[in-house]
């Protein structure tokens, strides 16, 4: 397949520090052999960043009336194959279900990043599942998909236990981990992609109602010839995720743009991202149109180029931010129209 592509980036505006820039320099020296280094350094940032961020969620989240259950094994990889359930503590009846994935570049992150978001869909009715996976580069493609598939396969094995409505399930990312939710979606609903990627998808396609896609990823065409900082990071993150240093040649790099796989029977979608986001102009709008264009139901929520406040990459985590508490809002009424 084949379709025009667009560089996704923008060259960055803000100045980095001299100290931040001498150790990244080393690192990428270090990184012509391996991506560890580099990807360490990176993957030390994003966690911090992660951690603010939940900080500054938690007030938002609900401090009672959901309950949880923590640090479910799906899989036998430790912590790595693990999963947070929330759902309202009042009642038994299984009720429709919201599974996300978190993102962090393919490279970082964990459940525990999106636990006041879940928790705050949790008491509004759903029952609301946070999944963990391997990331790179502990782990190559397509190890992180087939578990993610196969935590799908241990939820429907005890839809029961965990109050989840096997027929209403709604898979949901952010960054890298809507990339994910795209994959897992395209492996639902396109037989042609399940069979080259090699797995038998655990949900059909009835049962999966929707995706919500915040701020990701979905065509890596123009990656390699990304100018400076951010485009290194990306392709250190992506040598990382698929094994190889020559990744753009690889057949996990083909198959992790979406783009070129979506069809007519891709699930209804809702899909964001922030105006100061670079991935929202090449990657998110152009997944939007697409969709659209094959007549799949979308819901896009995206803002003019000179919206004030500028909304950073994940801007629906800030809840501080007016706008994030609107998306969160359309976020419920999407989830409602859908599994209603």
């Amino acid at each position: 397949m084949s379709h025009v592509h667009k560089p996704w980036y923008r060259r960055p505006s803000r100045m980095i520090p001299m100290g931040l820039l001498a150790v990244g320099v080393v690192v990428a020296i270090v990184s012509v052999v391996s991506p560890w280094p580099a990807a360490l350094l990176i993957r030390g940032m994003f966690e911090k960043g992660a951690e603010d961020t939940v900080v500054e969620m938690e007030p938002y989240a609900p401090a009672g009336g959901v309950a949880q259950k923590l640090d479910v094994q799906y899989g036998d990889a430790g912590s790595n194959t693990s999963l947070d359930v929330f759902n309202p503590d009042a009642g038994t009846d299984p009720l429709p279900t919201v599974v996300w994935i978190h993102g962090g570049a393919w490279i970082s992150g964990s459940k525990e990043n999106v636990r006041p978001y879940v928790r705050m869909i949790a008491a509004e009715g759903y029952t609301t599942v946070a999944l963990n996976y391997t990331v790179g580069p502990e782990a190559t493609y397509p190890t992180a998909i087939t578990q993610l598939n196969d935590a799908f396969a241990f939820l429907l094995d005890h839809a029961d236990e965990y109050r989840i409505d096997p027929d209403r399930i709604v898979i949901a990312g952010d960054s890298a981990g809507a990339n994910y939710t795209s994959q897992l979606a395209v492996l639902t609903t396109n037989p042609d992609y399940a069979a080259a990627v090699g797995i038998a998808p655990a949900l059909a396609p009835e049962q999966l109602r929707a995706v919500i896609l915040d701020c990701g990823i979905y065509d890596v065409s123009e990656i390699p010839n990304a100018p400076g900082i951010g485009g290194w990071g990306f392709r250190v993150a992506l040598w990382s995720y698929l094994g190889e240093r020559d990744w753009s040649a690889t057949t996990g790099a083909q198959q992790m743009s979406t783009l070129d796989y979506v069809t007519k029977d891709f699930p209804a979608t809702w899909i964001s991202g922030g105006n100061a986001d670079p991935l929202t102009t090449n990657q998110s709008k152009p997944l939007a149109a697409k969709l659209d264009g094959l007549g799949v139901a979308v819901t896009p929520v995206f803002y003019p180029d000179a919206h004030e406040p500028e909304l950073p990459h994940e801007y629906q985590f800030h809840l501080d931010f007016a706008d994030a508490q609107t998306a969160l809002q359309s976020t419920l009424a999407f989830l409602g129209k859908v599994t209603g």
